[in-house]
């Protein structure tokens, strides 16, 4: 019974939100309505396939604000973004609250229909990496080395003190 529970509450953390084909006409770009993240942060996974028209096509996600920014021609932030051609994904684990919205950018010099996925994982936590870089593997092999020697060292010195008398 426990089970079942737990598999319920894990199928109803992920949301998908669209599931659509677009026309994105050439040299042109559309965005998805923005995903209100607004209560909880949550892995954003987006994924497309251009069914027609040219194989020059990306998805990007960025803020809300960004999206103005991008309207007005204005250099911008992307949060992530997958390269240009037939098909895609990504997925970004968003940690700030806010507005985020998918944009759909075809860079071909045609019209192009795309069908793009796109849903939110709110049953994902934490941090993606599990395992640090070697240079911090390396301080702390350094630093614990150094606390060892100092304590045996230390420990050493008061024995001999000790010993001595």
């Amino acid at each position: 019974m426990i089970e079942l529970a737990f598999f319920v509450l894990l199928a109803a953390s992920r949301v998908e939100l669209v599931d659509e084909v677009f026309q994105i006409p050439a040299n042109e770009w559309r965005y998805v309505p923005e995903l209100g993240l607004t209560q909880q942060p949550a892995l954003v996974a987006a994924s497309y396939e251009v069914i027609s028209g040219p194989a020059e096509v990306r998805l990007a996600l960025l803020r809300g604000e960004d999206l103005e920014k991008l309207r007005a021609g204005a250099p911008h932030s992307v949060l992530d973004v997958t390269p240009a051609a037939g098909s895609g994904r990504f997925q970004h684990q968003v940690r700030e609250r806010g507005e985020y919205v998918v944009v759909i950018d075809n860079q071909g010099r045609a019209p192009a229909s795309v069908r793009t996925r796109i849903w939110l994982d709110f049953g994902r936590r934490g941090p993606i990496v599990t395992q640090l870089s070697p240079r911090r593997q390396l301080a702390v092999i350094l630093i614990s080395f150094a606390v060892f020697f100092g304590i045996v060292t230390f420990s050493a010195r008061r024995l001999l003190k000790v010993v001595r008398r």
